[in-house]
C-alpha cells in the first residue's frame, strides 16, 4: 500500500519531565510514510516551552504552536490547524507511543474505511497504589464494559482512547469543542458518528498510561469525568446508558442507607453490601500484584465510583453551555 503522511498533534502543559521522551517515541515510529509532530504548548510553570523549542530546533519534523489558554481541546485545535497532512493522530505529552502504533492505525483506517481508529488506554503502575488503580481501571467492575479500558474484539465503538483521524472528518465536525474541558474525545466522536462516520476500536493499538499517584488526585480526576459526562448527556440526548448511571445510583443508594439507617437501622446494610461487593470483586484483580497493592484495590474502586457519581449528580446545569454557541458557529 501507499503510506500516507501523518501529522501527530500533541497538547502539552507542564510536561517538562516527559515531553522529550514522548516526541522521541513518535519520531522513532516504524512507519514507512512521512511524519510531522505539532506541539500545542500552553503557558507552563516549568520548562516545557524550552524543551519544545529545543526539540523543534533539533528536528525539522517538529513544530511548536502557542495555546494561550492552556486547555486541552484548544491546544488540539491549534495543533491540528498548524498541521499539514490528511491523517492526524492525537497523542498526549506524557504518553509513550508504541513503535508500530501509526502503522497499525493507518492499516486499520484503510481496511475499515473508518474516520477515527484508536485502541487501549493501557494503565500501568510502578507503586502499589498505581498498580491497584491500574487493576481497577482495566476491570469491568471499575469502568464497565468500555473496551478502550478493558480490551476486547476490534470493531465499531462509541469512543476510543486518543485516536488517529481522517482530516476530512475533523473538518466535517469542526474539530474539538473547546468548551468541553473534559470528555472532549467522547463528545467529538459522538459528532463524528452522528454525521455518518465510524469510530473503530483496534485492540492492537496500546498506549501506556500512568494512573494518578494518590487518592486525592484520582478522586479529582473521576469527579470531573462524571461532571463532564453529565454535560455530554444534556447536550446529546440519548447518549446515556446504564454504565454511566451506575455510579450516581450507587452514591444515592449509599447516602440514603447511611442517613436512613438512623431511622430504620436495616438500611445500613446498603453501604455494607457495597463495601462487601467491591471487596469480593477485588480478589480476582490481585493476580500478579504485590501483596501491598491488594487492600488498595477496593479503595481505588470506591474512589472511582463515588467520585464519578458525585460529579455526575452535582454537575451544574450551565457547565459547558459555551459549547452550544460553538456548535452554532460551526453550523
Amino acid at each position: 500500500m501507499s503510506w500516507p503522511p501523518v501529522s501527530v498533534v500533541m497538547p502539552v502543559l507542564n510536561e517538562e519531565r516527559h515531553l522529550a521522551a514522548a516526541v522521541e517515541h513518535v519520531l522513532a515510529q516504524q512507519y514507512p510514510g512521512e511524519l510531522e509532530v505539532v506541539l500545542g504548548v500552553g503557558p507552563s510553570s516549568d520548562r516545557t516551552r524550552e524543551v519544545a523549542d529545543g526539540l523543534a530546533e533539533a528536528d525539522p519534523r517538529v513544530k511548536v504552536v502557542d495555546n494561550p489558554t492552556g486547555k486541552t481541546p484548544a491546544g488540539l485545535n491549534a495543533a491540528i490547524g498548524a498541521s499539514s497532512h490528511d491523517i492526524v493522530a492525537r497523542i498526549d505529552g506524557h504518553a509513550m507511543m508504541p513503535s508500530d502504533y501509526l502503522r497499525v492505525a493507518v492499516e486499520t483506517l484503510e481496511e475499515t474505511g473508518a474516520d477515527n481508529v484508536g485502541g487501549i488506554m493501557a494503565a500501568e503502575g510502578t507503586t502499589p497504589w498505581e498498580m491497584a488503580v491500574a487493576a481497577a481501571m482495566t476491570s469491568k467492575v471499575g469502568v464497565g464494559n468500555a473496551r478502550f479500558h478493558t480490551g476486547g474484539e476490534g470493531g465499531p465503538a462509541d469512543t476510543v482512547y486518543l485516536g488517529v483521524f481522517r482530516r476530512s472528518a475533523l473538518e466535517r465536525v469542526g474539530g474539538y469543542d473547546e468548551a468541553f474541558l473534559r470528555a472532549q474525545d467522547w463528545e467529538m466522536n459522538h459528532r463524528i458518528r452522528t454525521t455518518g462516520g465510524t469510530v473503530w476500536f483496534q485492540p492492537r493499538m496500546r498506549v501506556s498510561y500512568r494512573p494518578r499517584r494518590n487518592v486525592k488526585l484520582l478522586a479529582k480526576q473521576y469527579f470531573h469525568y462524571g461532571r463532564w459526562r453529565r454535560v455530554v448527556a444534556r447536550q446529546h440526548k440519548g447518549t446515556i446508558n446504564l454504565r454511566y448511571l451506575a455510579p450516581p445510583v450507587a452514591v444515592t443508594g449509599i447516602l440514603a442507607g447511611l442517613v436512613g439507617g438512623f431511622v430504620f437501622w436495616p438500611l445500613w446494610s446498603v453501604p455494607v453490601a457495597y463495601l462487601a461487593a467491591i471487596t469480593v470483586a477485588s480478589v480476582p484483580l490481585t493476580r500478579g500484584l504485590p501483596a501491598l497493592a491488594w487492600p488498595l484495590i477496593p479503595v481505588s474502586l470506591a474512589t472511582m465510583h463515588m467520585s464519578w457519581g458525585v460529579g455526575f449528580l452535582t454537575s451544574p446545569p450551565g457547565l459547558g453551555s459555551d459549547s452550544r454557541t460553538a456548535q452554532e458557529a460551526r453550523s
